[in-house]
């Protein structure tokens, strides 16, 4: 797909027709300027949201903690609280992206927001609450997202026959897929029907792709033969080309053409669910493949960086025979024993669970939030200095952990364990930028001194009694596996501490801490295999051979 070698990755891929969204927002995001960034500089032309960006939004940073303190002395329901706090973050995003729906005549521009997923059977309900975030937006660029069940169907003619765009989401099957174009068909010629103008009526009906190869590839593994594993990584993509195909079909419809006759807008496909799940995978893989004008990719913020930093286009868009081999690599799933029409009922109900819990999580955040009193400002001195003194040593502690786990993780890296220990430097490395931020929240600068001197103890570290003083040794892996366990069980006792202290400190968030901890004991648990595995090898019976 040729475009001038000048550009970005992000420009080239904006060139060749893909509308680039983001797959985020905060009010972190929008007060700090990040989407206006991502705009001028990224060429992101519109962001999406669901329950679990919203939950994630939440509990990043505190600018939504006046607010929420605000609401619950109102007397607000929780279910209240979270309708003002969601539409409120997507009616300003709705204001920045202004001028990108204003340029490209409604075509981007746009911001989606979620109806309730608890609703996501109920057809009336789901047409009501559409109505209202609708009505309380207020805005001609948004979208209303809507799940592509069986109810969702009757409730996406339903809102689009009343003139409310519509971002139909969760769509898995090539047969849904179908029923939604069916559905906003319906919803055109009921508005046509009603007098309304169909030009002002926009949709994007998303295509989850991610998700599907790791369902298939979990049953492929499953199945364990050399036929089955060779078809890994490859169905989503098939599945997103089959899609765009069956948009084709629909496009030279005599039924669209009447619509289209008339003014109606295309209900453009759109690509979500497009972060690597499997890191074996190219990290843009799911951009990367399809690069088809006339669609919307929609990405997380990490995949968008990855595209941004090493993005490439490919030689052409996908051609019959491209679609050919998609039919002929489903005919292959079915032979080896994958039923994907189970695979897509799978991933529907799994979907709207997800969603289900995030919204209950964020629901409890909120009312969490709403009860919270601020924190006061009389801390006792001298227990703010040991404070500052206890978090400044676990930093300086974070820092040599984090030398040990990436020189423990180079060390093994064409083992199993390398993978695995790489991935914890990772997790550790995010463990430590968490903390940073906590002493930030609390006025506790990192000190450097003990910073560096924590990195010096853990290249001191190195001189242990394995046998070797430079070199490695076979007891190496034992000794550096309990070192980074000792590690671990040091930063849950201090997340545990903070826990507590947020009991009385609204600075602290307690539901972040919750999951840094739940984070550290799964790292633990990982540790013990590993530092379990590392004294059967060395210990036990056998030769053993110096690495």
């Amino acid at each position: 797909m040729p475009v001038s070698a000048e550009l970005s990755p992000l420009a080239a891929l904006s060139a060749a027709g893909v509308s680039v969204w983001l797959d985020d927002l905060s009010r972190e995001l929008l007060a700090g300027k990040e989407l206006q960034r991502l705009i001028a500089d990224k060429h992101v032309v519109g962001v999406t949201t669901n329950p679990t960006i919203f939950a994630s939004a939440l509990s990043k940073g505190d600018r939504y903690n006046e607010q929420l303190r605000s609401l619950g002395q109102e007397g607000s329901s929780v279910d209240d609280a979270v309708f003002t706090l969601t539409t409120d973050d997507v009616r300003h995003a709705c204001h920045v992206l202004g001028p990108v729906y204003e340029r490209t005549a409604g075509v981007d521009g746009r911001v989606s927001i979620e109806v309730d997923p608890r609703l996501a059977q109920d057809v009336d309900s789901t047409v009501a609450m559409a109505r209202k975030l609708w009505e309380t937006v207020d805005q001609p660029n948004l979208f209303i997202k809507i799940p592509a069940t069986h109810a969702g169907l009757a409730a996406i003619t339903a809102v689009t026959a009343e003139g409310i765009s519509v971002n139909v989401t969760l769509i898995f099957s090539l047969d849904r897929y179908r029923d939604v174009m069916h559905a906003y068909l319906r919803g055109l010629e009921q508005a046509q029907a009603a007098g309304r103008e169909l030009a002002d009526i926009h949709s994007v009906a998303s295509f989850f792709v991610s998700r599907v190869d790791v369902e298939v590839d979990r049953r492929l593994d499953a199945i364990g033969t050399t036929e089955a594993l060779v078809l890994k990584g490859k169905a989503a993509v098939a599945n997103a080309r089959l899609a765009f195909q069956a948009y084709e079909q629909m496009l030279v419809d005599p039924r669209w053409q009447r619509l289209a006759a008339v003014g109606a807008r295309t209900q453009r496909p759109l690509w979500a669910s497009t972060g690597v799940k499997n890191p074996l995978y190219p990290d843009t893989m799911y951009v990367h493949e399809l690069v088809i004008a006339g669609t919307v990719n929609t990405m997380p913020g990490a995949t968008l960086a990855a595209f941004a930093d090493h993005g490439t286009l490919p030689a052409h868009a996908p051609t019959v025979e491209d679609f050919m081999a998609a039919k002929a690599h489903f005919a292959a799933l079915e032979r080896v024993g994958i039923d994907f029409t189970d695979v897509t009922d799978t991933l529907e109900r799994e979907g709207l669970t997800t969603f289900e819990d995030s919204w209950s999580e964020l629901g409890v955040s909120v009312a969490r939030e709403m009860r919270a009193k601020p924190a006061t400002a009389d801390t006792d001195p001298e227990n703010a200095e040991l404070l500052a003194i206890y978090l400044g040593d676990h930093y300086a502690a974070a820092t040599g952990g984090l030398e040990l786990f990436r020189r423990a993780a180079d060390a093994r890296k064409d083992e199993q364990d390398g993978r695995v220990l790489a991935d914890l430097a990772d997790q550790v490395d995010e463990d430590r930028d968490a903390l940073a931020t906590i002493m930030t929240d609390l006025d506790i600068s990192t000190s450097q001194p003990k910073t560096t001197a924590g990195w010096l103890a853990e290249k001191a570290g190195r001189l242990k009694t394995n046998g070797h003083l430079f070199s490695r040794s076979p007891l190496s892996d034992v000794l550096e596996a309990e070192a980074m366990l000792t590690g671990v069980h040091g930063k849950a006792a201090c997340w545990r501490t903070l826990r507590a202290l947020a009991q009385t400190d609204s600075r602290l968030s307690a539901a972040d801490l919750d999951v840094l901890l739940v984070r550290a004991e799964r790292q633990s648990t990982t540790l013990e295999e590993v530092r379990s595995a590392a004294a059967a090898r060395t210990l036990g019976s056998g030769p053993q051979t110096t690495r």
